[in-house]
């Protein structure tokens, strides 16, 4: 008889559960077979550890004395990948230090080098010959025995390179004064011979000649004012040899060159070129950039520009006070001079903005009187277009900021045209261009006539031309640049530049 549906259903309840904790144990018994394999494992590897390797580490130093045996009998001294022979030795040494037997071994290699840097000068393999020596000076091999195969190594290198051939090749090129330019000039293939035969007399002689000749441009260059070249120089003669006779003294004459320098650039500092201060200064840190006196330069330089820009905003010239900050800013950025300034700049800006454009006219008359009073006074002194900011040149740009129709600035800025054309005519004179430059903004500023403004410039431009001429043909490829640069920056349609940077890039890509 069919059981009712309800006895049907606990029975299906009953097998469900039933399953249910079979497969519950079943799991269990899979975690305590896995927690078990585990537990076996850890002790396998702790007694590897603990017991074979701890308690019994002669095993394993007898193993290594003996890999390190057969690998120095087999002339398998050393090896980058630790199965050399020295290096089977230091381990064992590294797992008990208190073992006499891996020093001995250390010692044998050592031997073994010598034999096998001996036997490689004899089958003329040079390069392994040097390896093993140096396998030998490292394990402290008999200083005598590794000198003697050394010596003989030196003797058949020099044979087999042809020394007179690099001697005399070495002498053609002094003779064409190619002391340093390339591998083949004369100096390197000195070197080449003097480090296989030190005592060679001809590659000795002809070095100290050399050299001296060298010291010789670099005193001339130093005379010249080619400081950096000199330094350059000095630097190449000591790398070939340090104990040159003449070194010393071109080495005191560059330091007192160097001071000079420095007494030369704070002088200019104190008088106001600021300019001229802070090339000196980045040719002393050029040199040498940890120079104390050179940096300070360069923060006090800055702070001298931030003085600037504080006039130029006096005067609400905020073009050139905006110049002015931004080389106070490059040179000394943290510098508390530079700081204020810039603050006195934007309180002038401000000041501008709220009183130019309702600036009552009589107290417009009584600015532009003022500077031009100013004007007249600088006059007086003789400061026409310097120092900056307080030259009578700038008290009428300023003026002329203010009120650029006022007759009075007028007359004023015809008064001191001339002034600024014999400043320019004059800085062509003594090749001072930066100084040219200047006078020449001034007289554009100040109205000259459009056509003898451009005609001044060609003029300006094409003397940098010429001096980028002298500097290529001296071979300064950077200042024939530089050259070039201003050249166009003056007028960038002066004749021949094209030209002349071509031949710049031509002597770029073939310096020689």
């Amino acid at each position: 008889m069919t059981p009712p549906p309800r006895e049907r259903l606990a029975r299906v309840a009953s097998r469900a559960r039933t399953a249910a904790v079979d497969a519950a144990a079943r799991r269990r018994g899979a975690w305590i077979a896995a927690g078990v394999l585990a537990v076996v494992l850890v002790l396998v590897v702790c007694v590897r550890l603990f017991l074979v390797d701890r308690l019994w580490p002669e095993t394993r130093v007898q193993a290594l004395l003996d890999d390190a045996a057969a690998a120095t009998a087999a002339g398998h001294l050393t090896a980058a990948d630790g199965d050399g022979a020295r290096q089977l030795y230091e381990a064992a040494l590294a797992l008990d230090p208190d073992d006499v037997r891996p020093r001995a071994g250390l010692s044998d290699v050592a031997r073994a080098a010598v034999v096998q840097a001996a036997a490689a000068v004899e089958d003329g393999r040079f390069d392994d010959a040097h390896a093993a020596l140096r396998l030998a000076s490292e394990l402290s091999a008999p200083r005598e025995h590794v000198d003697a195969v050394a010596t003989t190594l030196r003797r058949k290198e020099a044979a087999g390179a042809g020394l007179d051939r690099l001697v005399a090749a070495a002498q053609a090129a002094q003779a064409a004064g190619d002391l340093d330019g390339g591998t083949h000039s004369a100096l390197p293939l000195y070197r080449r011979v003097l480090a296989l035969q030190p005592d060679n007399a001809d590659a000795l002689r002809g070095r100290e000649d050399a050299l001296a000749s060298l010291l010789d441009d670099a005193r001339r260059g130093l005379r010249e004012g080619g400081l950096r070249d000199a330094a350059d120089t000095i630097a190449r003669v000591r790398a070939y040899d340090a104990g040159h006779v003449d070194l010393p003294d071109t080495e005191a004459r560059l330091t007192e060159e160097l001071d000079a320098l420095r007494r030369r650039a704070a002088r200019n500092l104190e008088a106001g070129r600021v300019e001229r201060a802070v090339a000196e200064w980045r040719t002393l840190l050029a040199f040498d950039p940890d120079d104390a006196r050179a940096q300070r330069g360069l923060q006090d330089a800055g702070a001298a520009y931030a003085h600037r820009a504080e006039r130029f905003a006096r005067d609400f010239n905020f073009a050139d006070a905006d110049a002015q900050l931004r080389e106070a800013r490059a040179l000394a950025a943290d510098s508390e001079a530079v700081r204020v300034a810039g603050e006195h700049v934007e309180r002038s800006r401000a000041r501008h903005a709220r009183l130019g454009p309702q600036l009552p006219a009589g107290a417009r008359r009584q600015r532009v009187d003022a500077l031009l009073e100013q004007a007249t006074a600088a006059e007086a002194r003789g400061d026409l277009l310097t120092p900056p900011g307080d030259s009578a040149y700038d008290k009428i740009r300023a003026a002329r900021l203010v009120a650029p129709d006022d007759p009075a600035v007028a007359r004023a800025s015809s008064r001191l045209l001339p002034s600024a054309r014999q400043c320019f005519d004059a800085g062509l004179r003594a090749n001072n261009l930066a100084r040219a430059r200047a006078c020449l903004d001034a007289r554009e500023v100040l109205g000259d006539a459009g056509s003898a403004v451009r005609e001044a410039r060609r003029r300006l431009a094409q003397r940098w031309l010429a001096i980028g001429d002298e500097r290529l043909g001296a071979g300064n490829l950077a200042g024939a640049e530089a050259a070039l640069a201003s050249a166009r920056d003056v007028d960038a349609g002066v004749p021949g530049h094209r030209e002349f940077a071509q031949r710049l890039r031509t002597a770029s890509i073939n310096p020689n």
